[in-house]
């Protein structure tokens, strides 16, 4: 391969130029090994964030990023394979109730997920909350456990994509995660290293979402589907609301019972929603033809939960975690709920502790915010908005202030939202 100056890299970026095939490949491994230092590669992060990069471009990116690591082979699972990968928001557990509703549908689901990180809520932290529970297992446990019982939800190994392991980090720290080619190289690359066959997007829209706006969400969603396909995954995107929060529970055991109620036959109807919604669009890039809702009461989907749970050291019986601290939040006046804005609960949540403000920071599990009320709904003075749930008292009075600023009362009901705003394929 040849050498080049890192320097020269960020410059021609800098500059607007496209990165050749070369140059990408070297700057990628170099990053990886250490060669190119931090500094140098935040100073490229940050030219590709102004500048953007070409389809072409962004393609090779996500090559080298898989390129730094191992591929999985999921070719001795019998099964069809399916993932779904969300951008994150607020109360978003869908995977949960997913990845063992499609399992049991007939489509094996190699599920790869990471932690929370700031606002968003990350699912291996919910699952941390069920006792017992482990995140990692080795490639032979994860293809293992597909094969018998076709759901895994576990953390990436080591070997998986470690370019992007990295430089995601990186990202964070530098005020880059928002550019839509290294969001669209660091999801499709995991993803494509995976190896599973089909893949949906779930690319969330909104004040609790990375994406603001309906444009940036298309960009992001079709560049992804273009990388997926380009590499052999039959790859579809939905694009979903994510203004107010998923469901009633934000947190991480409270999310969990969420999740249960809905295996259950109940839950919230948003959460149901959606959940059959990806689980039909799955099913169909998978090439099965199976009902969700059906599989759903039949009990099948739980079933096929606890043996995920208990493979995985989790005992699926156990009493969840809960706060020792708890404060309600009441209307101050009567009306319809105009607005629960996902991102100041999401904030909230994460003042209470439901969250990290950085990779290493513990999280509590009991923490987290209970919806009470949803968009439309009419409250009268005094009524129950939500429940601030919290191990330490002291973080109560900024998260009660953010979640109060979260939640608006008006005279009329709010003109409904869709869930599912578009989709693209």
């Amino acid at each position: 391969m040849s050498e080049f100056a890192a320097v020269d890299v960020i410059r021609a970026k800098r500059d607007g130029h496209a990165l050749s095939d070369a140059q990408i490949d070297w700057v990628v491994d170099a990053y990886t090994k250490g060669v190119v230092a931090d500094e140098q590669m935040s100073a490229l992060a940050m030219a590709i964030l102004l500048r953007g990069m070409t389809p072409a471009e962004i393609a090779r990116w996500t090559a080298a990023m898989i390129a730094s690591g191992e591929r999985l082979d999921l070719s001795s699972v019998t099964r069809p394979t399916a993932d779904k990968h969300s951008t994150g928001g607020v109360g978003d557990k869908i995977t949960l109730p997913l990845t063992p509703l499609v399992a049991a549908c007939g489509v094996a689901v190699p599920q790869l997920s990471g932690r929370g990180l700031g606002h968003t809520g990350g699912t291996l932290d919910k699952l941390e909350s069920i006792s017992g529970w482990r995140a990692k297992l080795s490639n032979d446990e994860f293809k293992s456990q597909l094969q018998e019982i076709g759901a895994v939800i576990c953390a990436a190994g080591e070997g998986l994509a470690p370019a992007d392991r990295k430089l995601y980090a990186l990202r964070d720290v530098t005020g880059t995660v928002e550019a839509i080619p290294l969001i669209a190289s660091s999801i499709m690359s995991k993803k494509i290293a995976e190896g599973t066959g089909a893949l949906v997007l779930d690319v969330k829209v909104g004040s609790g979402a990375f994406m603001k706006d309906l444009t940036t969400a298309r960009e992001l969603a079709s560049t992804m589907v273009r990388l997926g396909r380009d590499s052999g995954v039959n790859t579809v995107a939905l694009l979903t609301d994510m203004s107010t929060p998923l469901g009633l529970a934000v947190g991480n055991a409270n999310e969990v019972a969420e999740s249960v109620e809905v295996l259950a036959g109940g839950g919230p109807a948003d959460v149901v929603e959606l959940t059959l919604a990806l689980a039909r669009e799955m099913l169909a890039a998978a090439g099965v033809d199976a009902d969700p809702e059906k599989v759903l009461a039949s009990g099948r989907a739980m079933d096929t939960w606890r043996a995920m749970i208990s493979a995985q050291g989790g005992d699926p019986d156990a009493t969840l975690p809960t706060a020792r601290e708890t404060e309600v939040l009441r209307a101050t006046s009567d009306g319809v709920v105009s607005g629960v804005d996902a991102y100041g609960i999401g904030i909230s949540a994460w003042r209470l502790g439901a969250g990290r403000a950085r990779k290493e920071d513990p999280v509590s599990f009991g923490a987290g915010i209970q919806l009470k009320v949803k968009p439309g709904d009419f409250v009268r003075t005094g009524d129950v908005l939500l429940e601030l749930r919290a191990d330490d008292p002291s973080r109560i009075p900024a998260a009660r202030d953010e979640a109060a600023a979260a939640v608006t009362i008006g005279p009329e009901r709010p003109t409904p939202v869709k869930l599912v705003l578009d989709r693209i394929a």
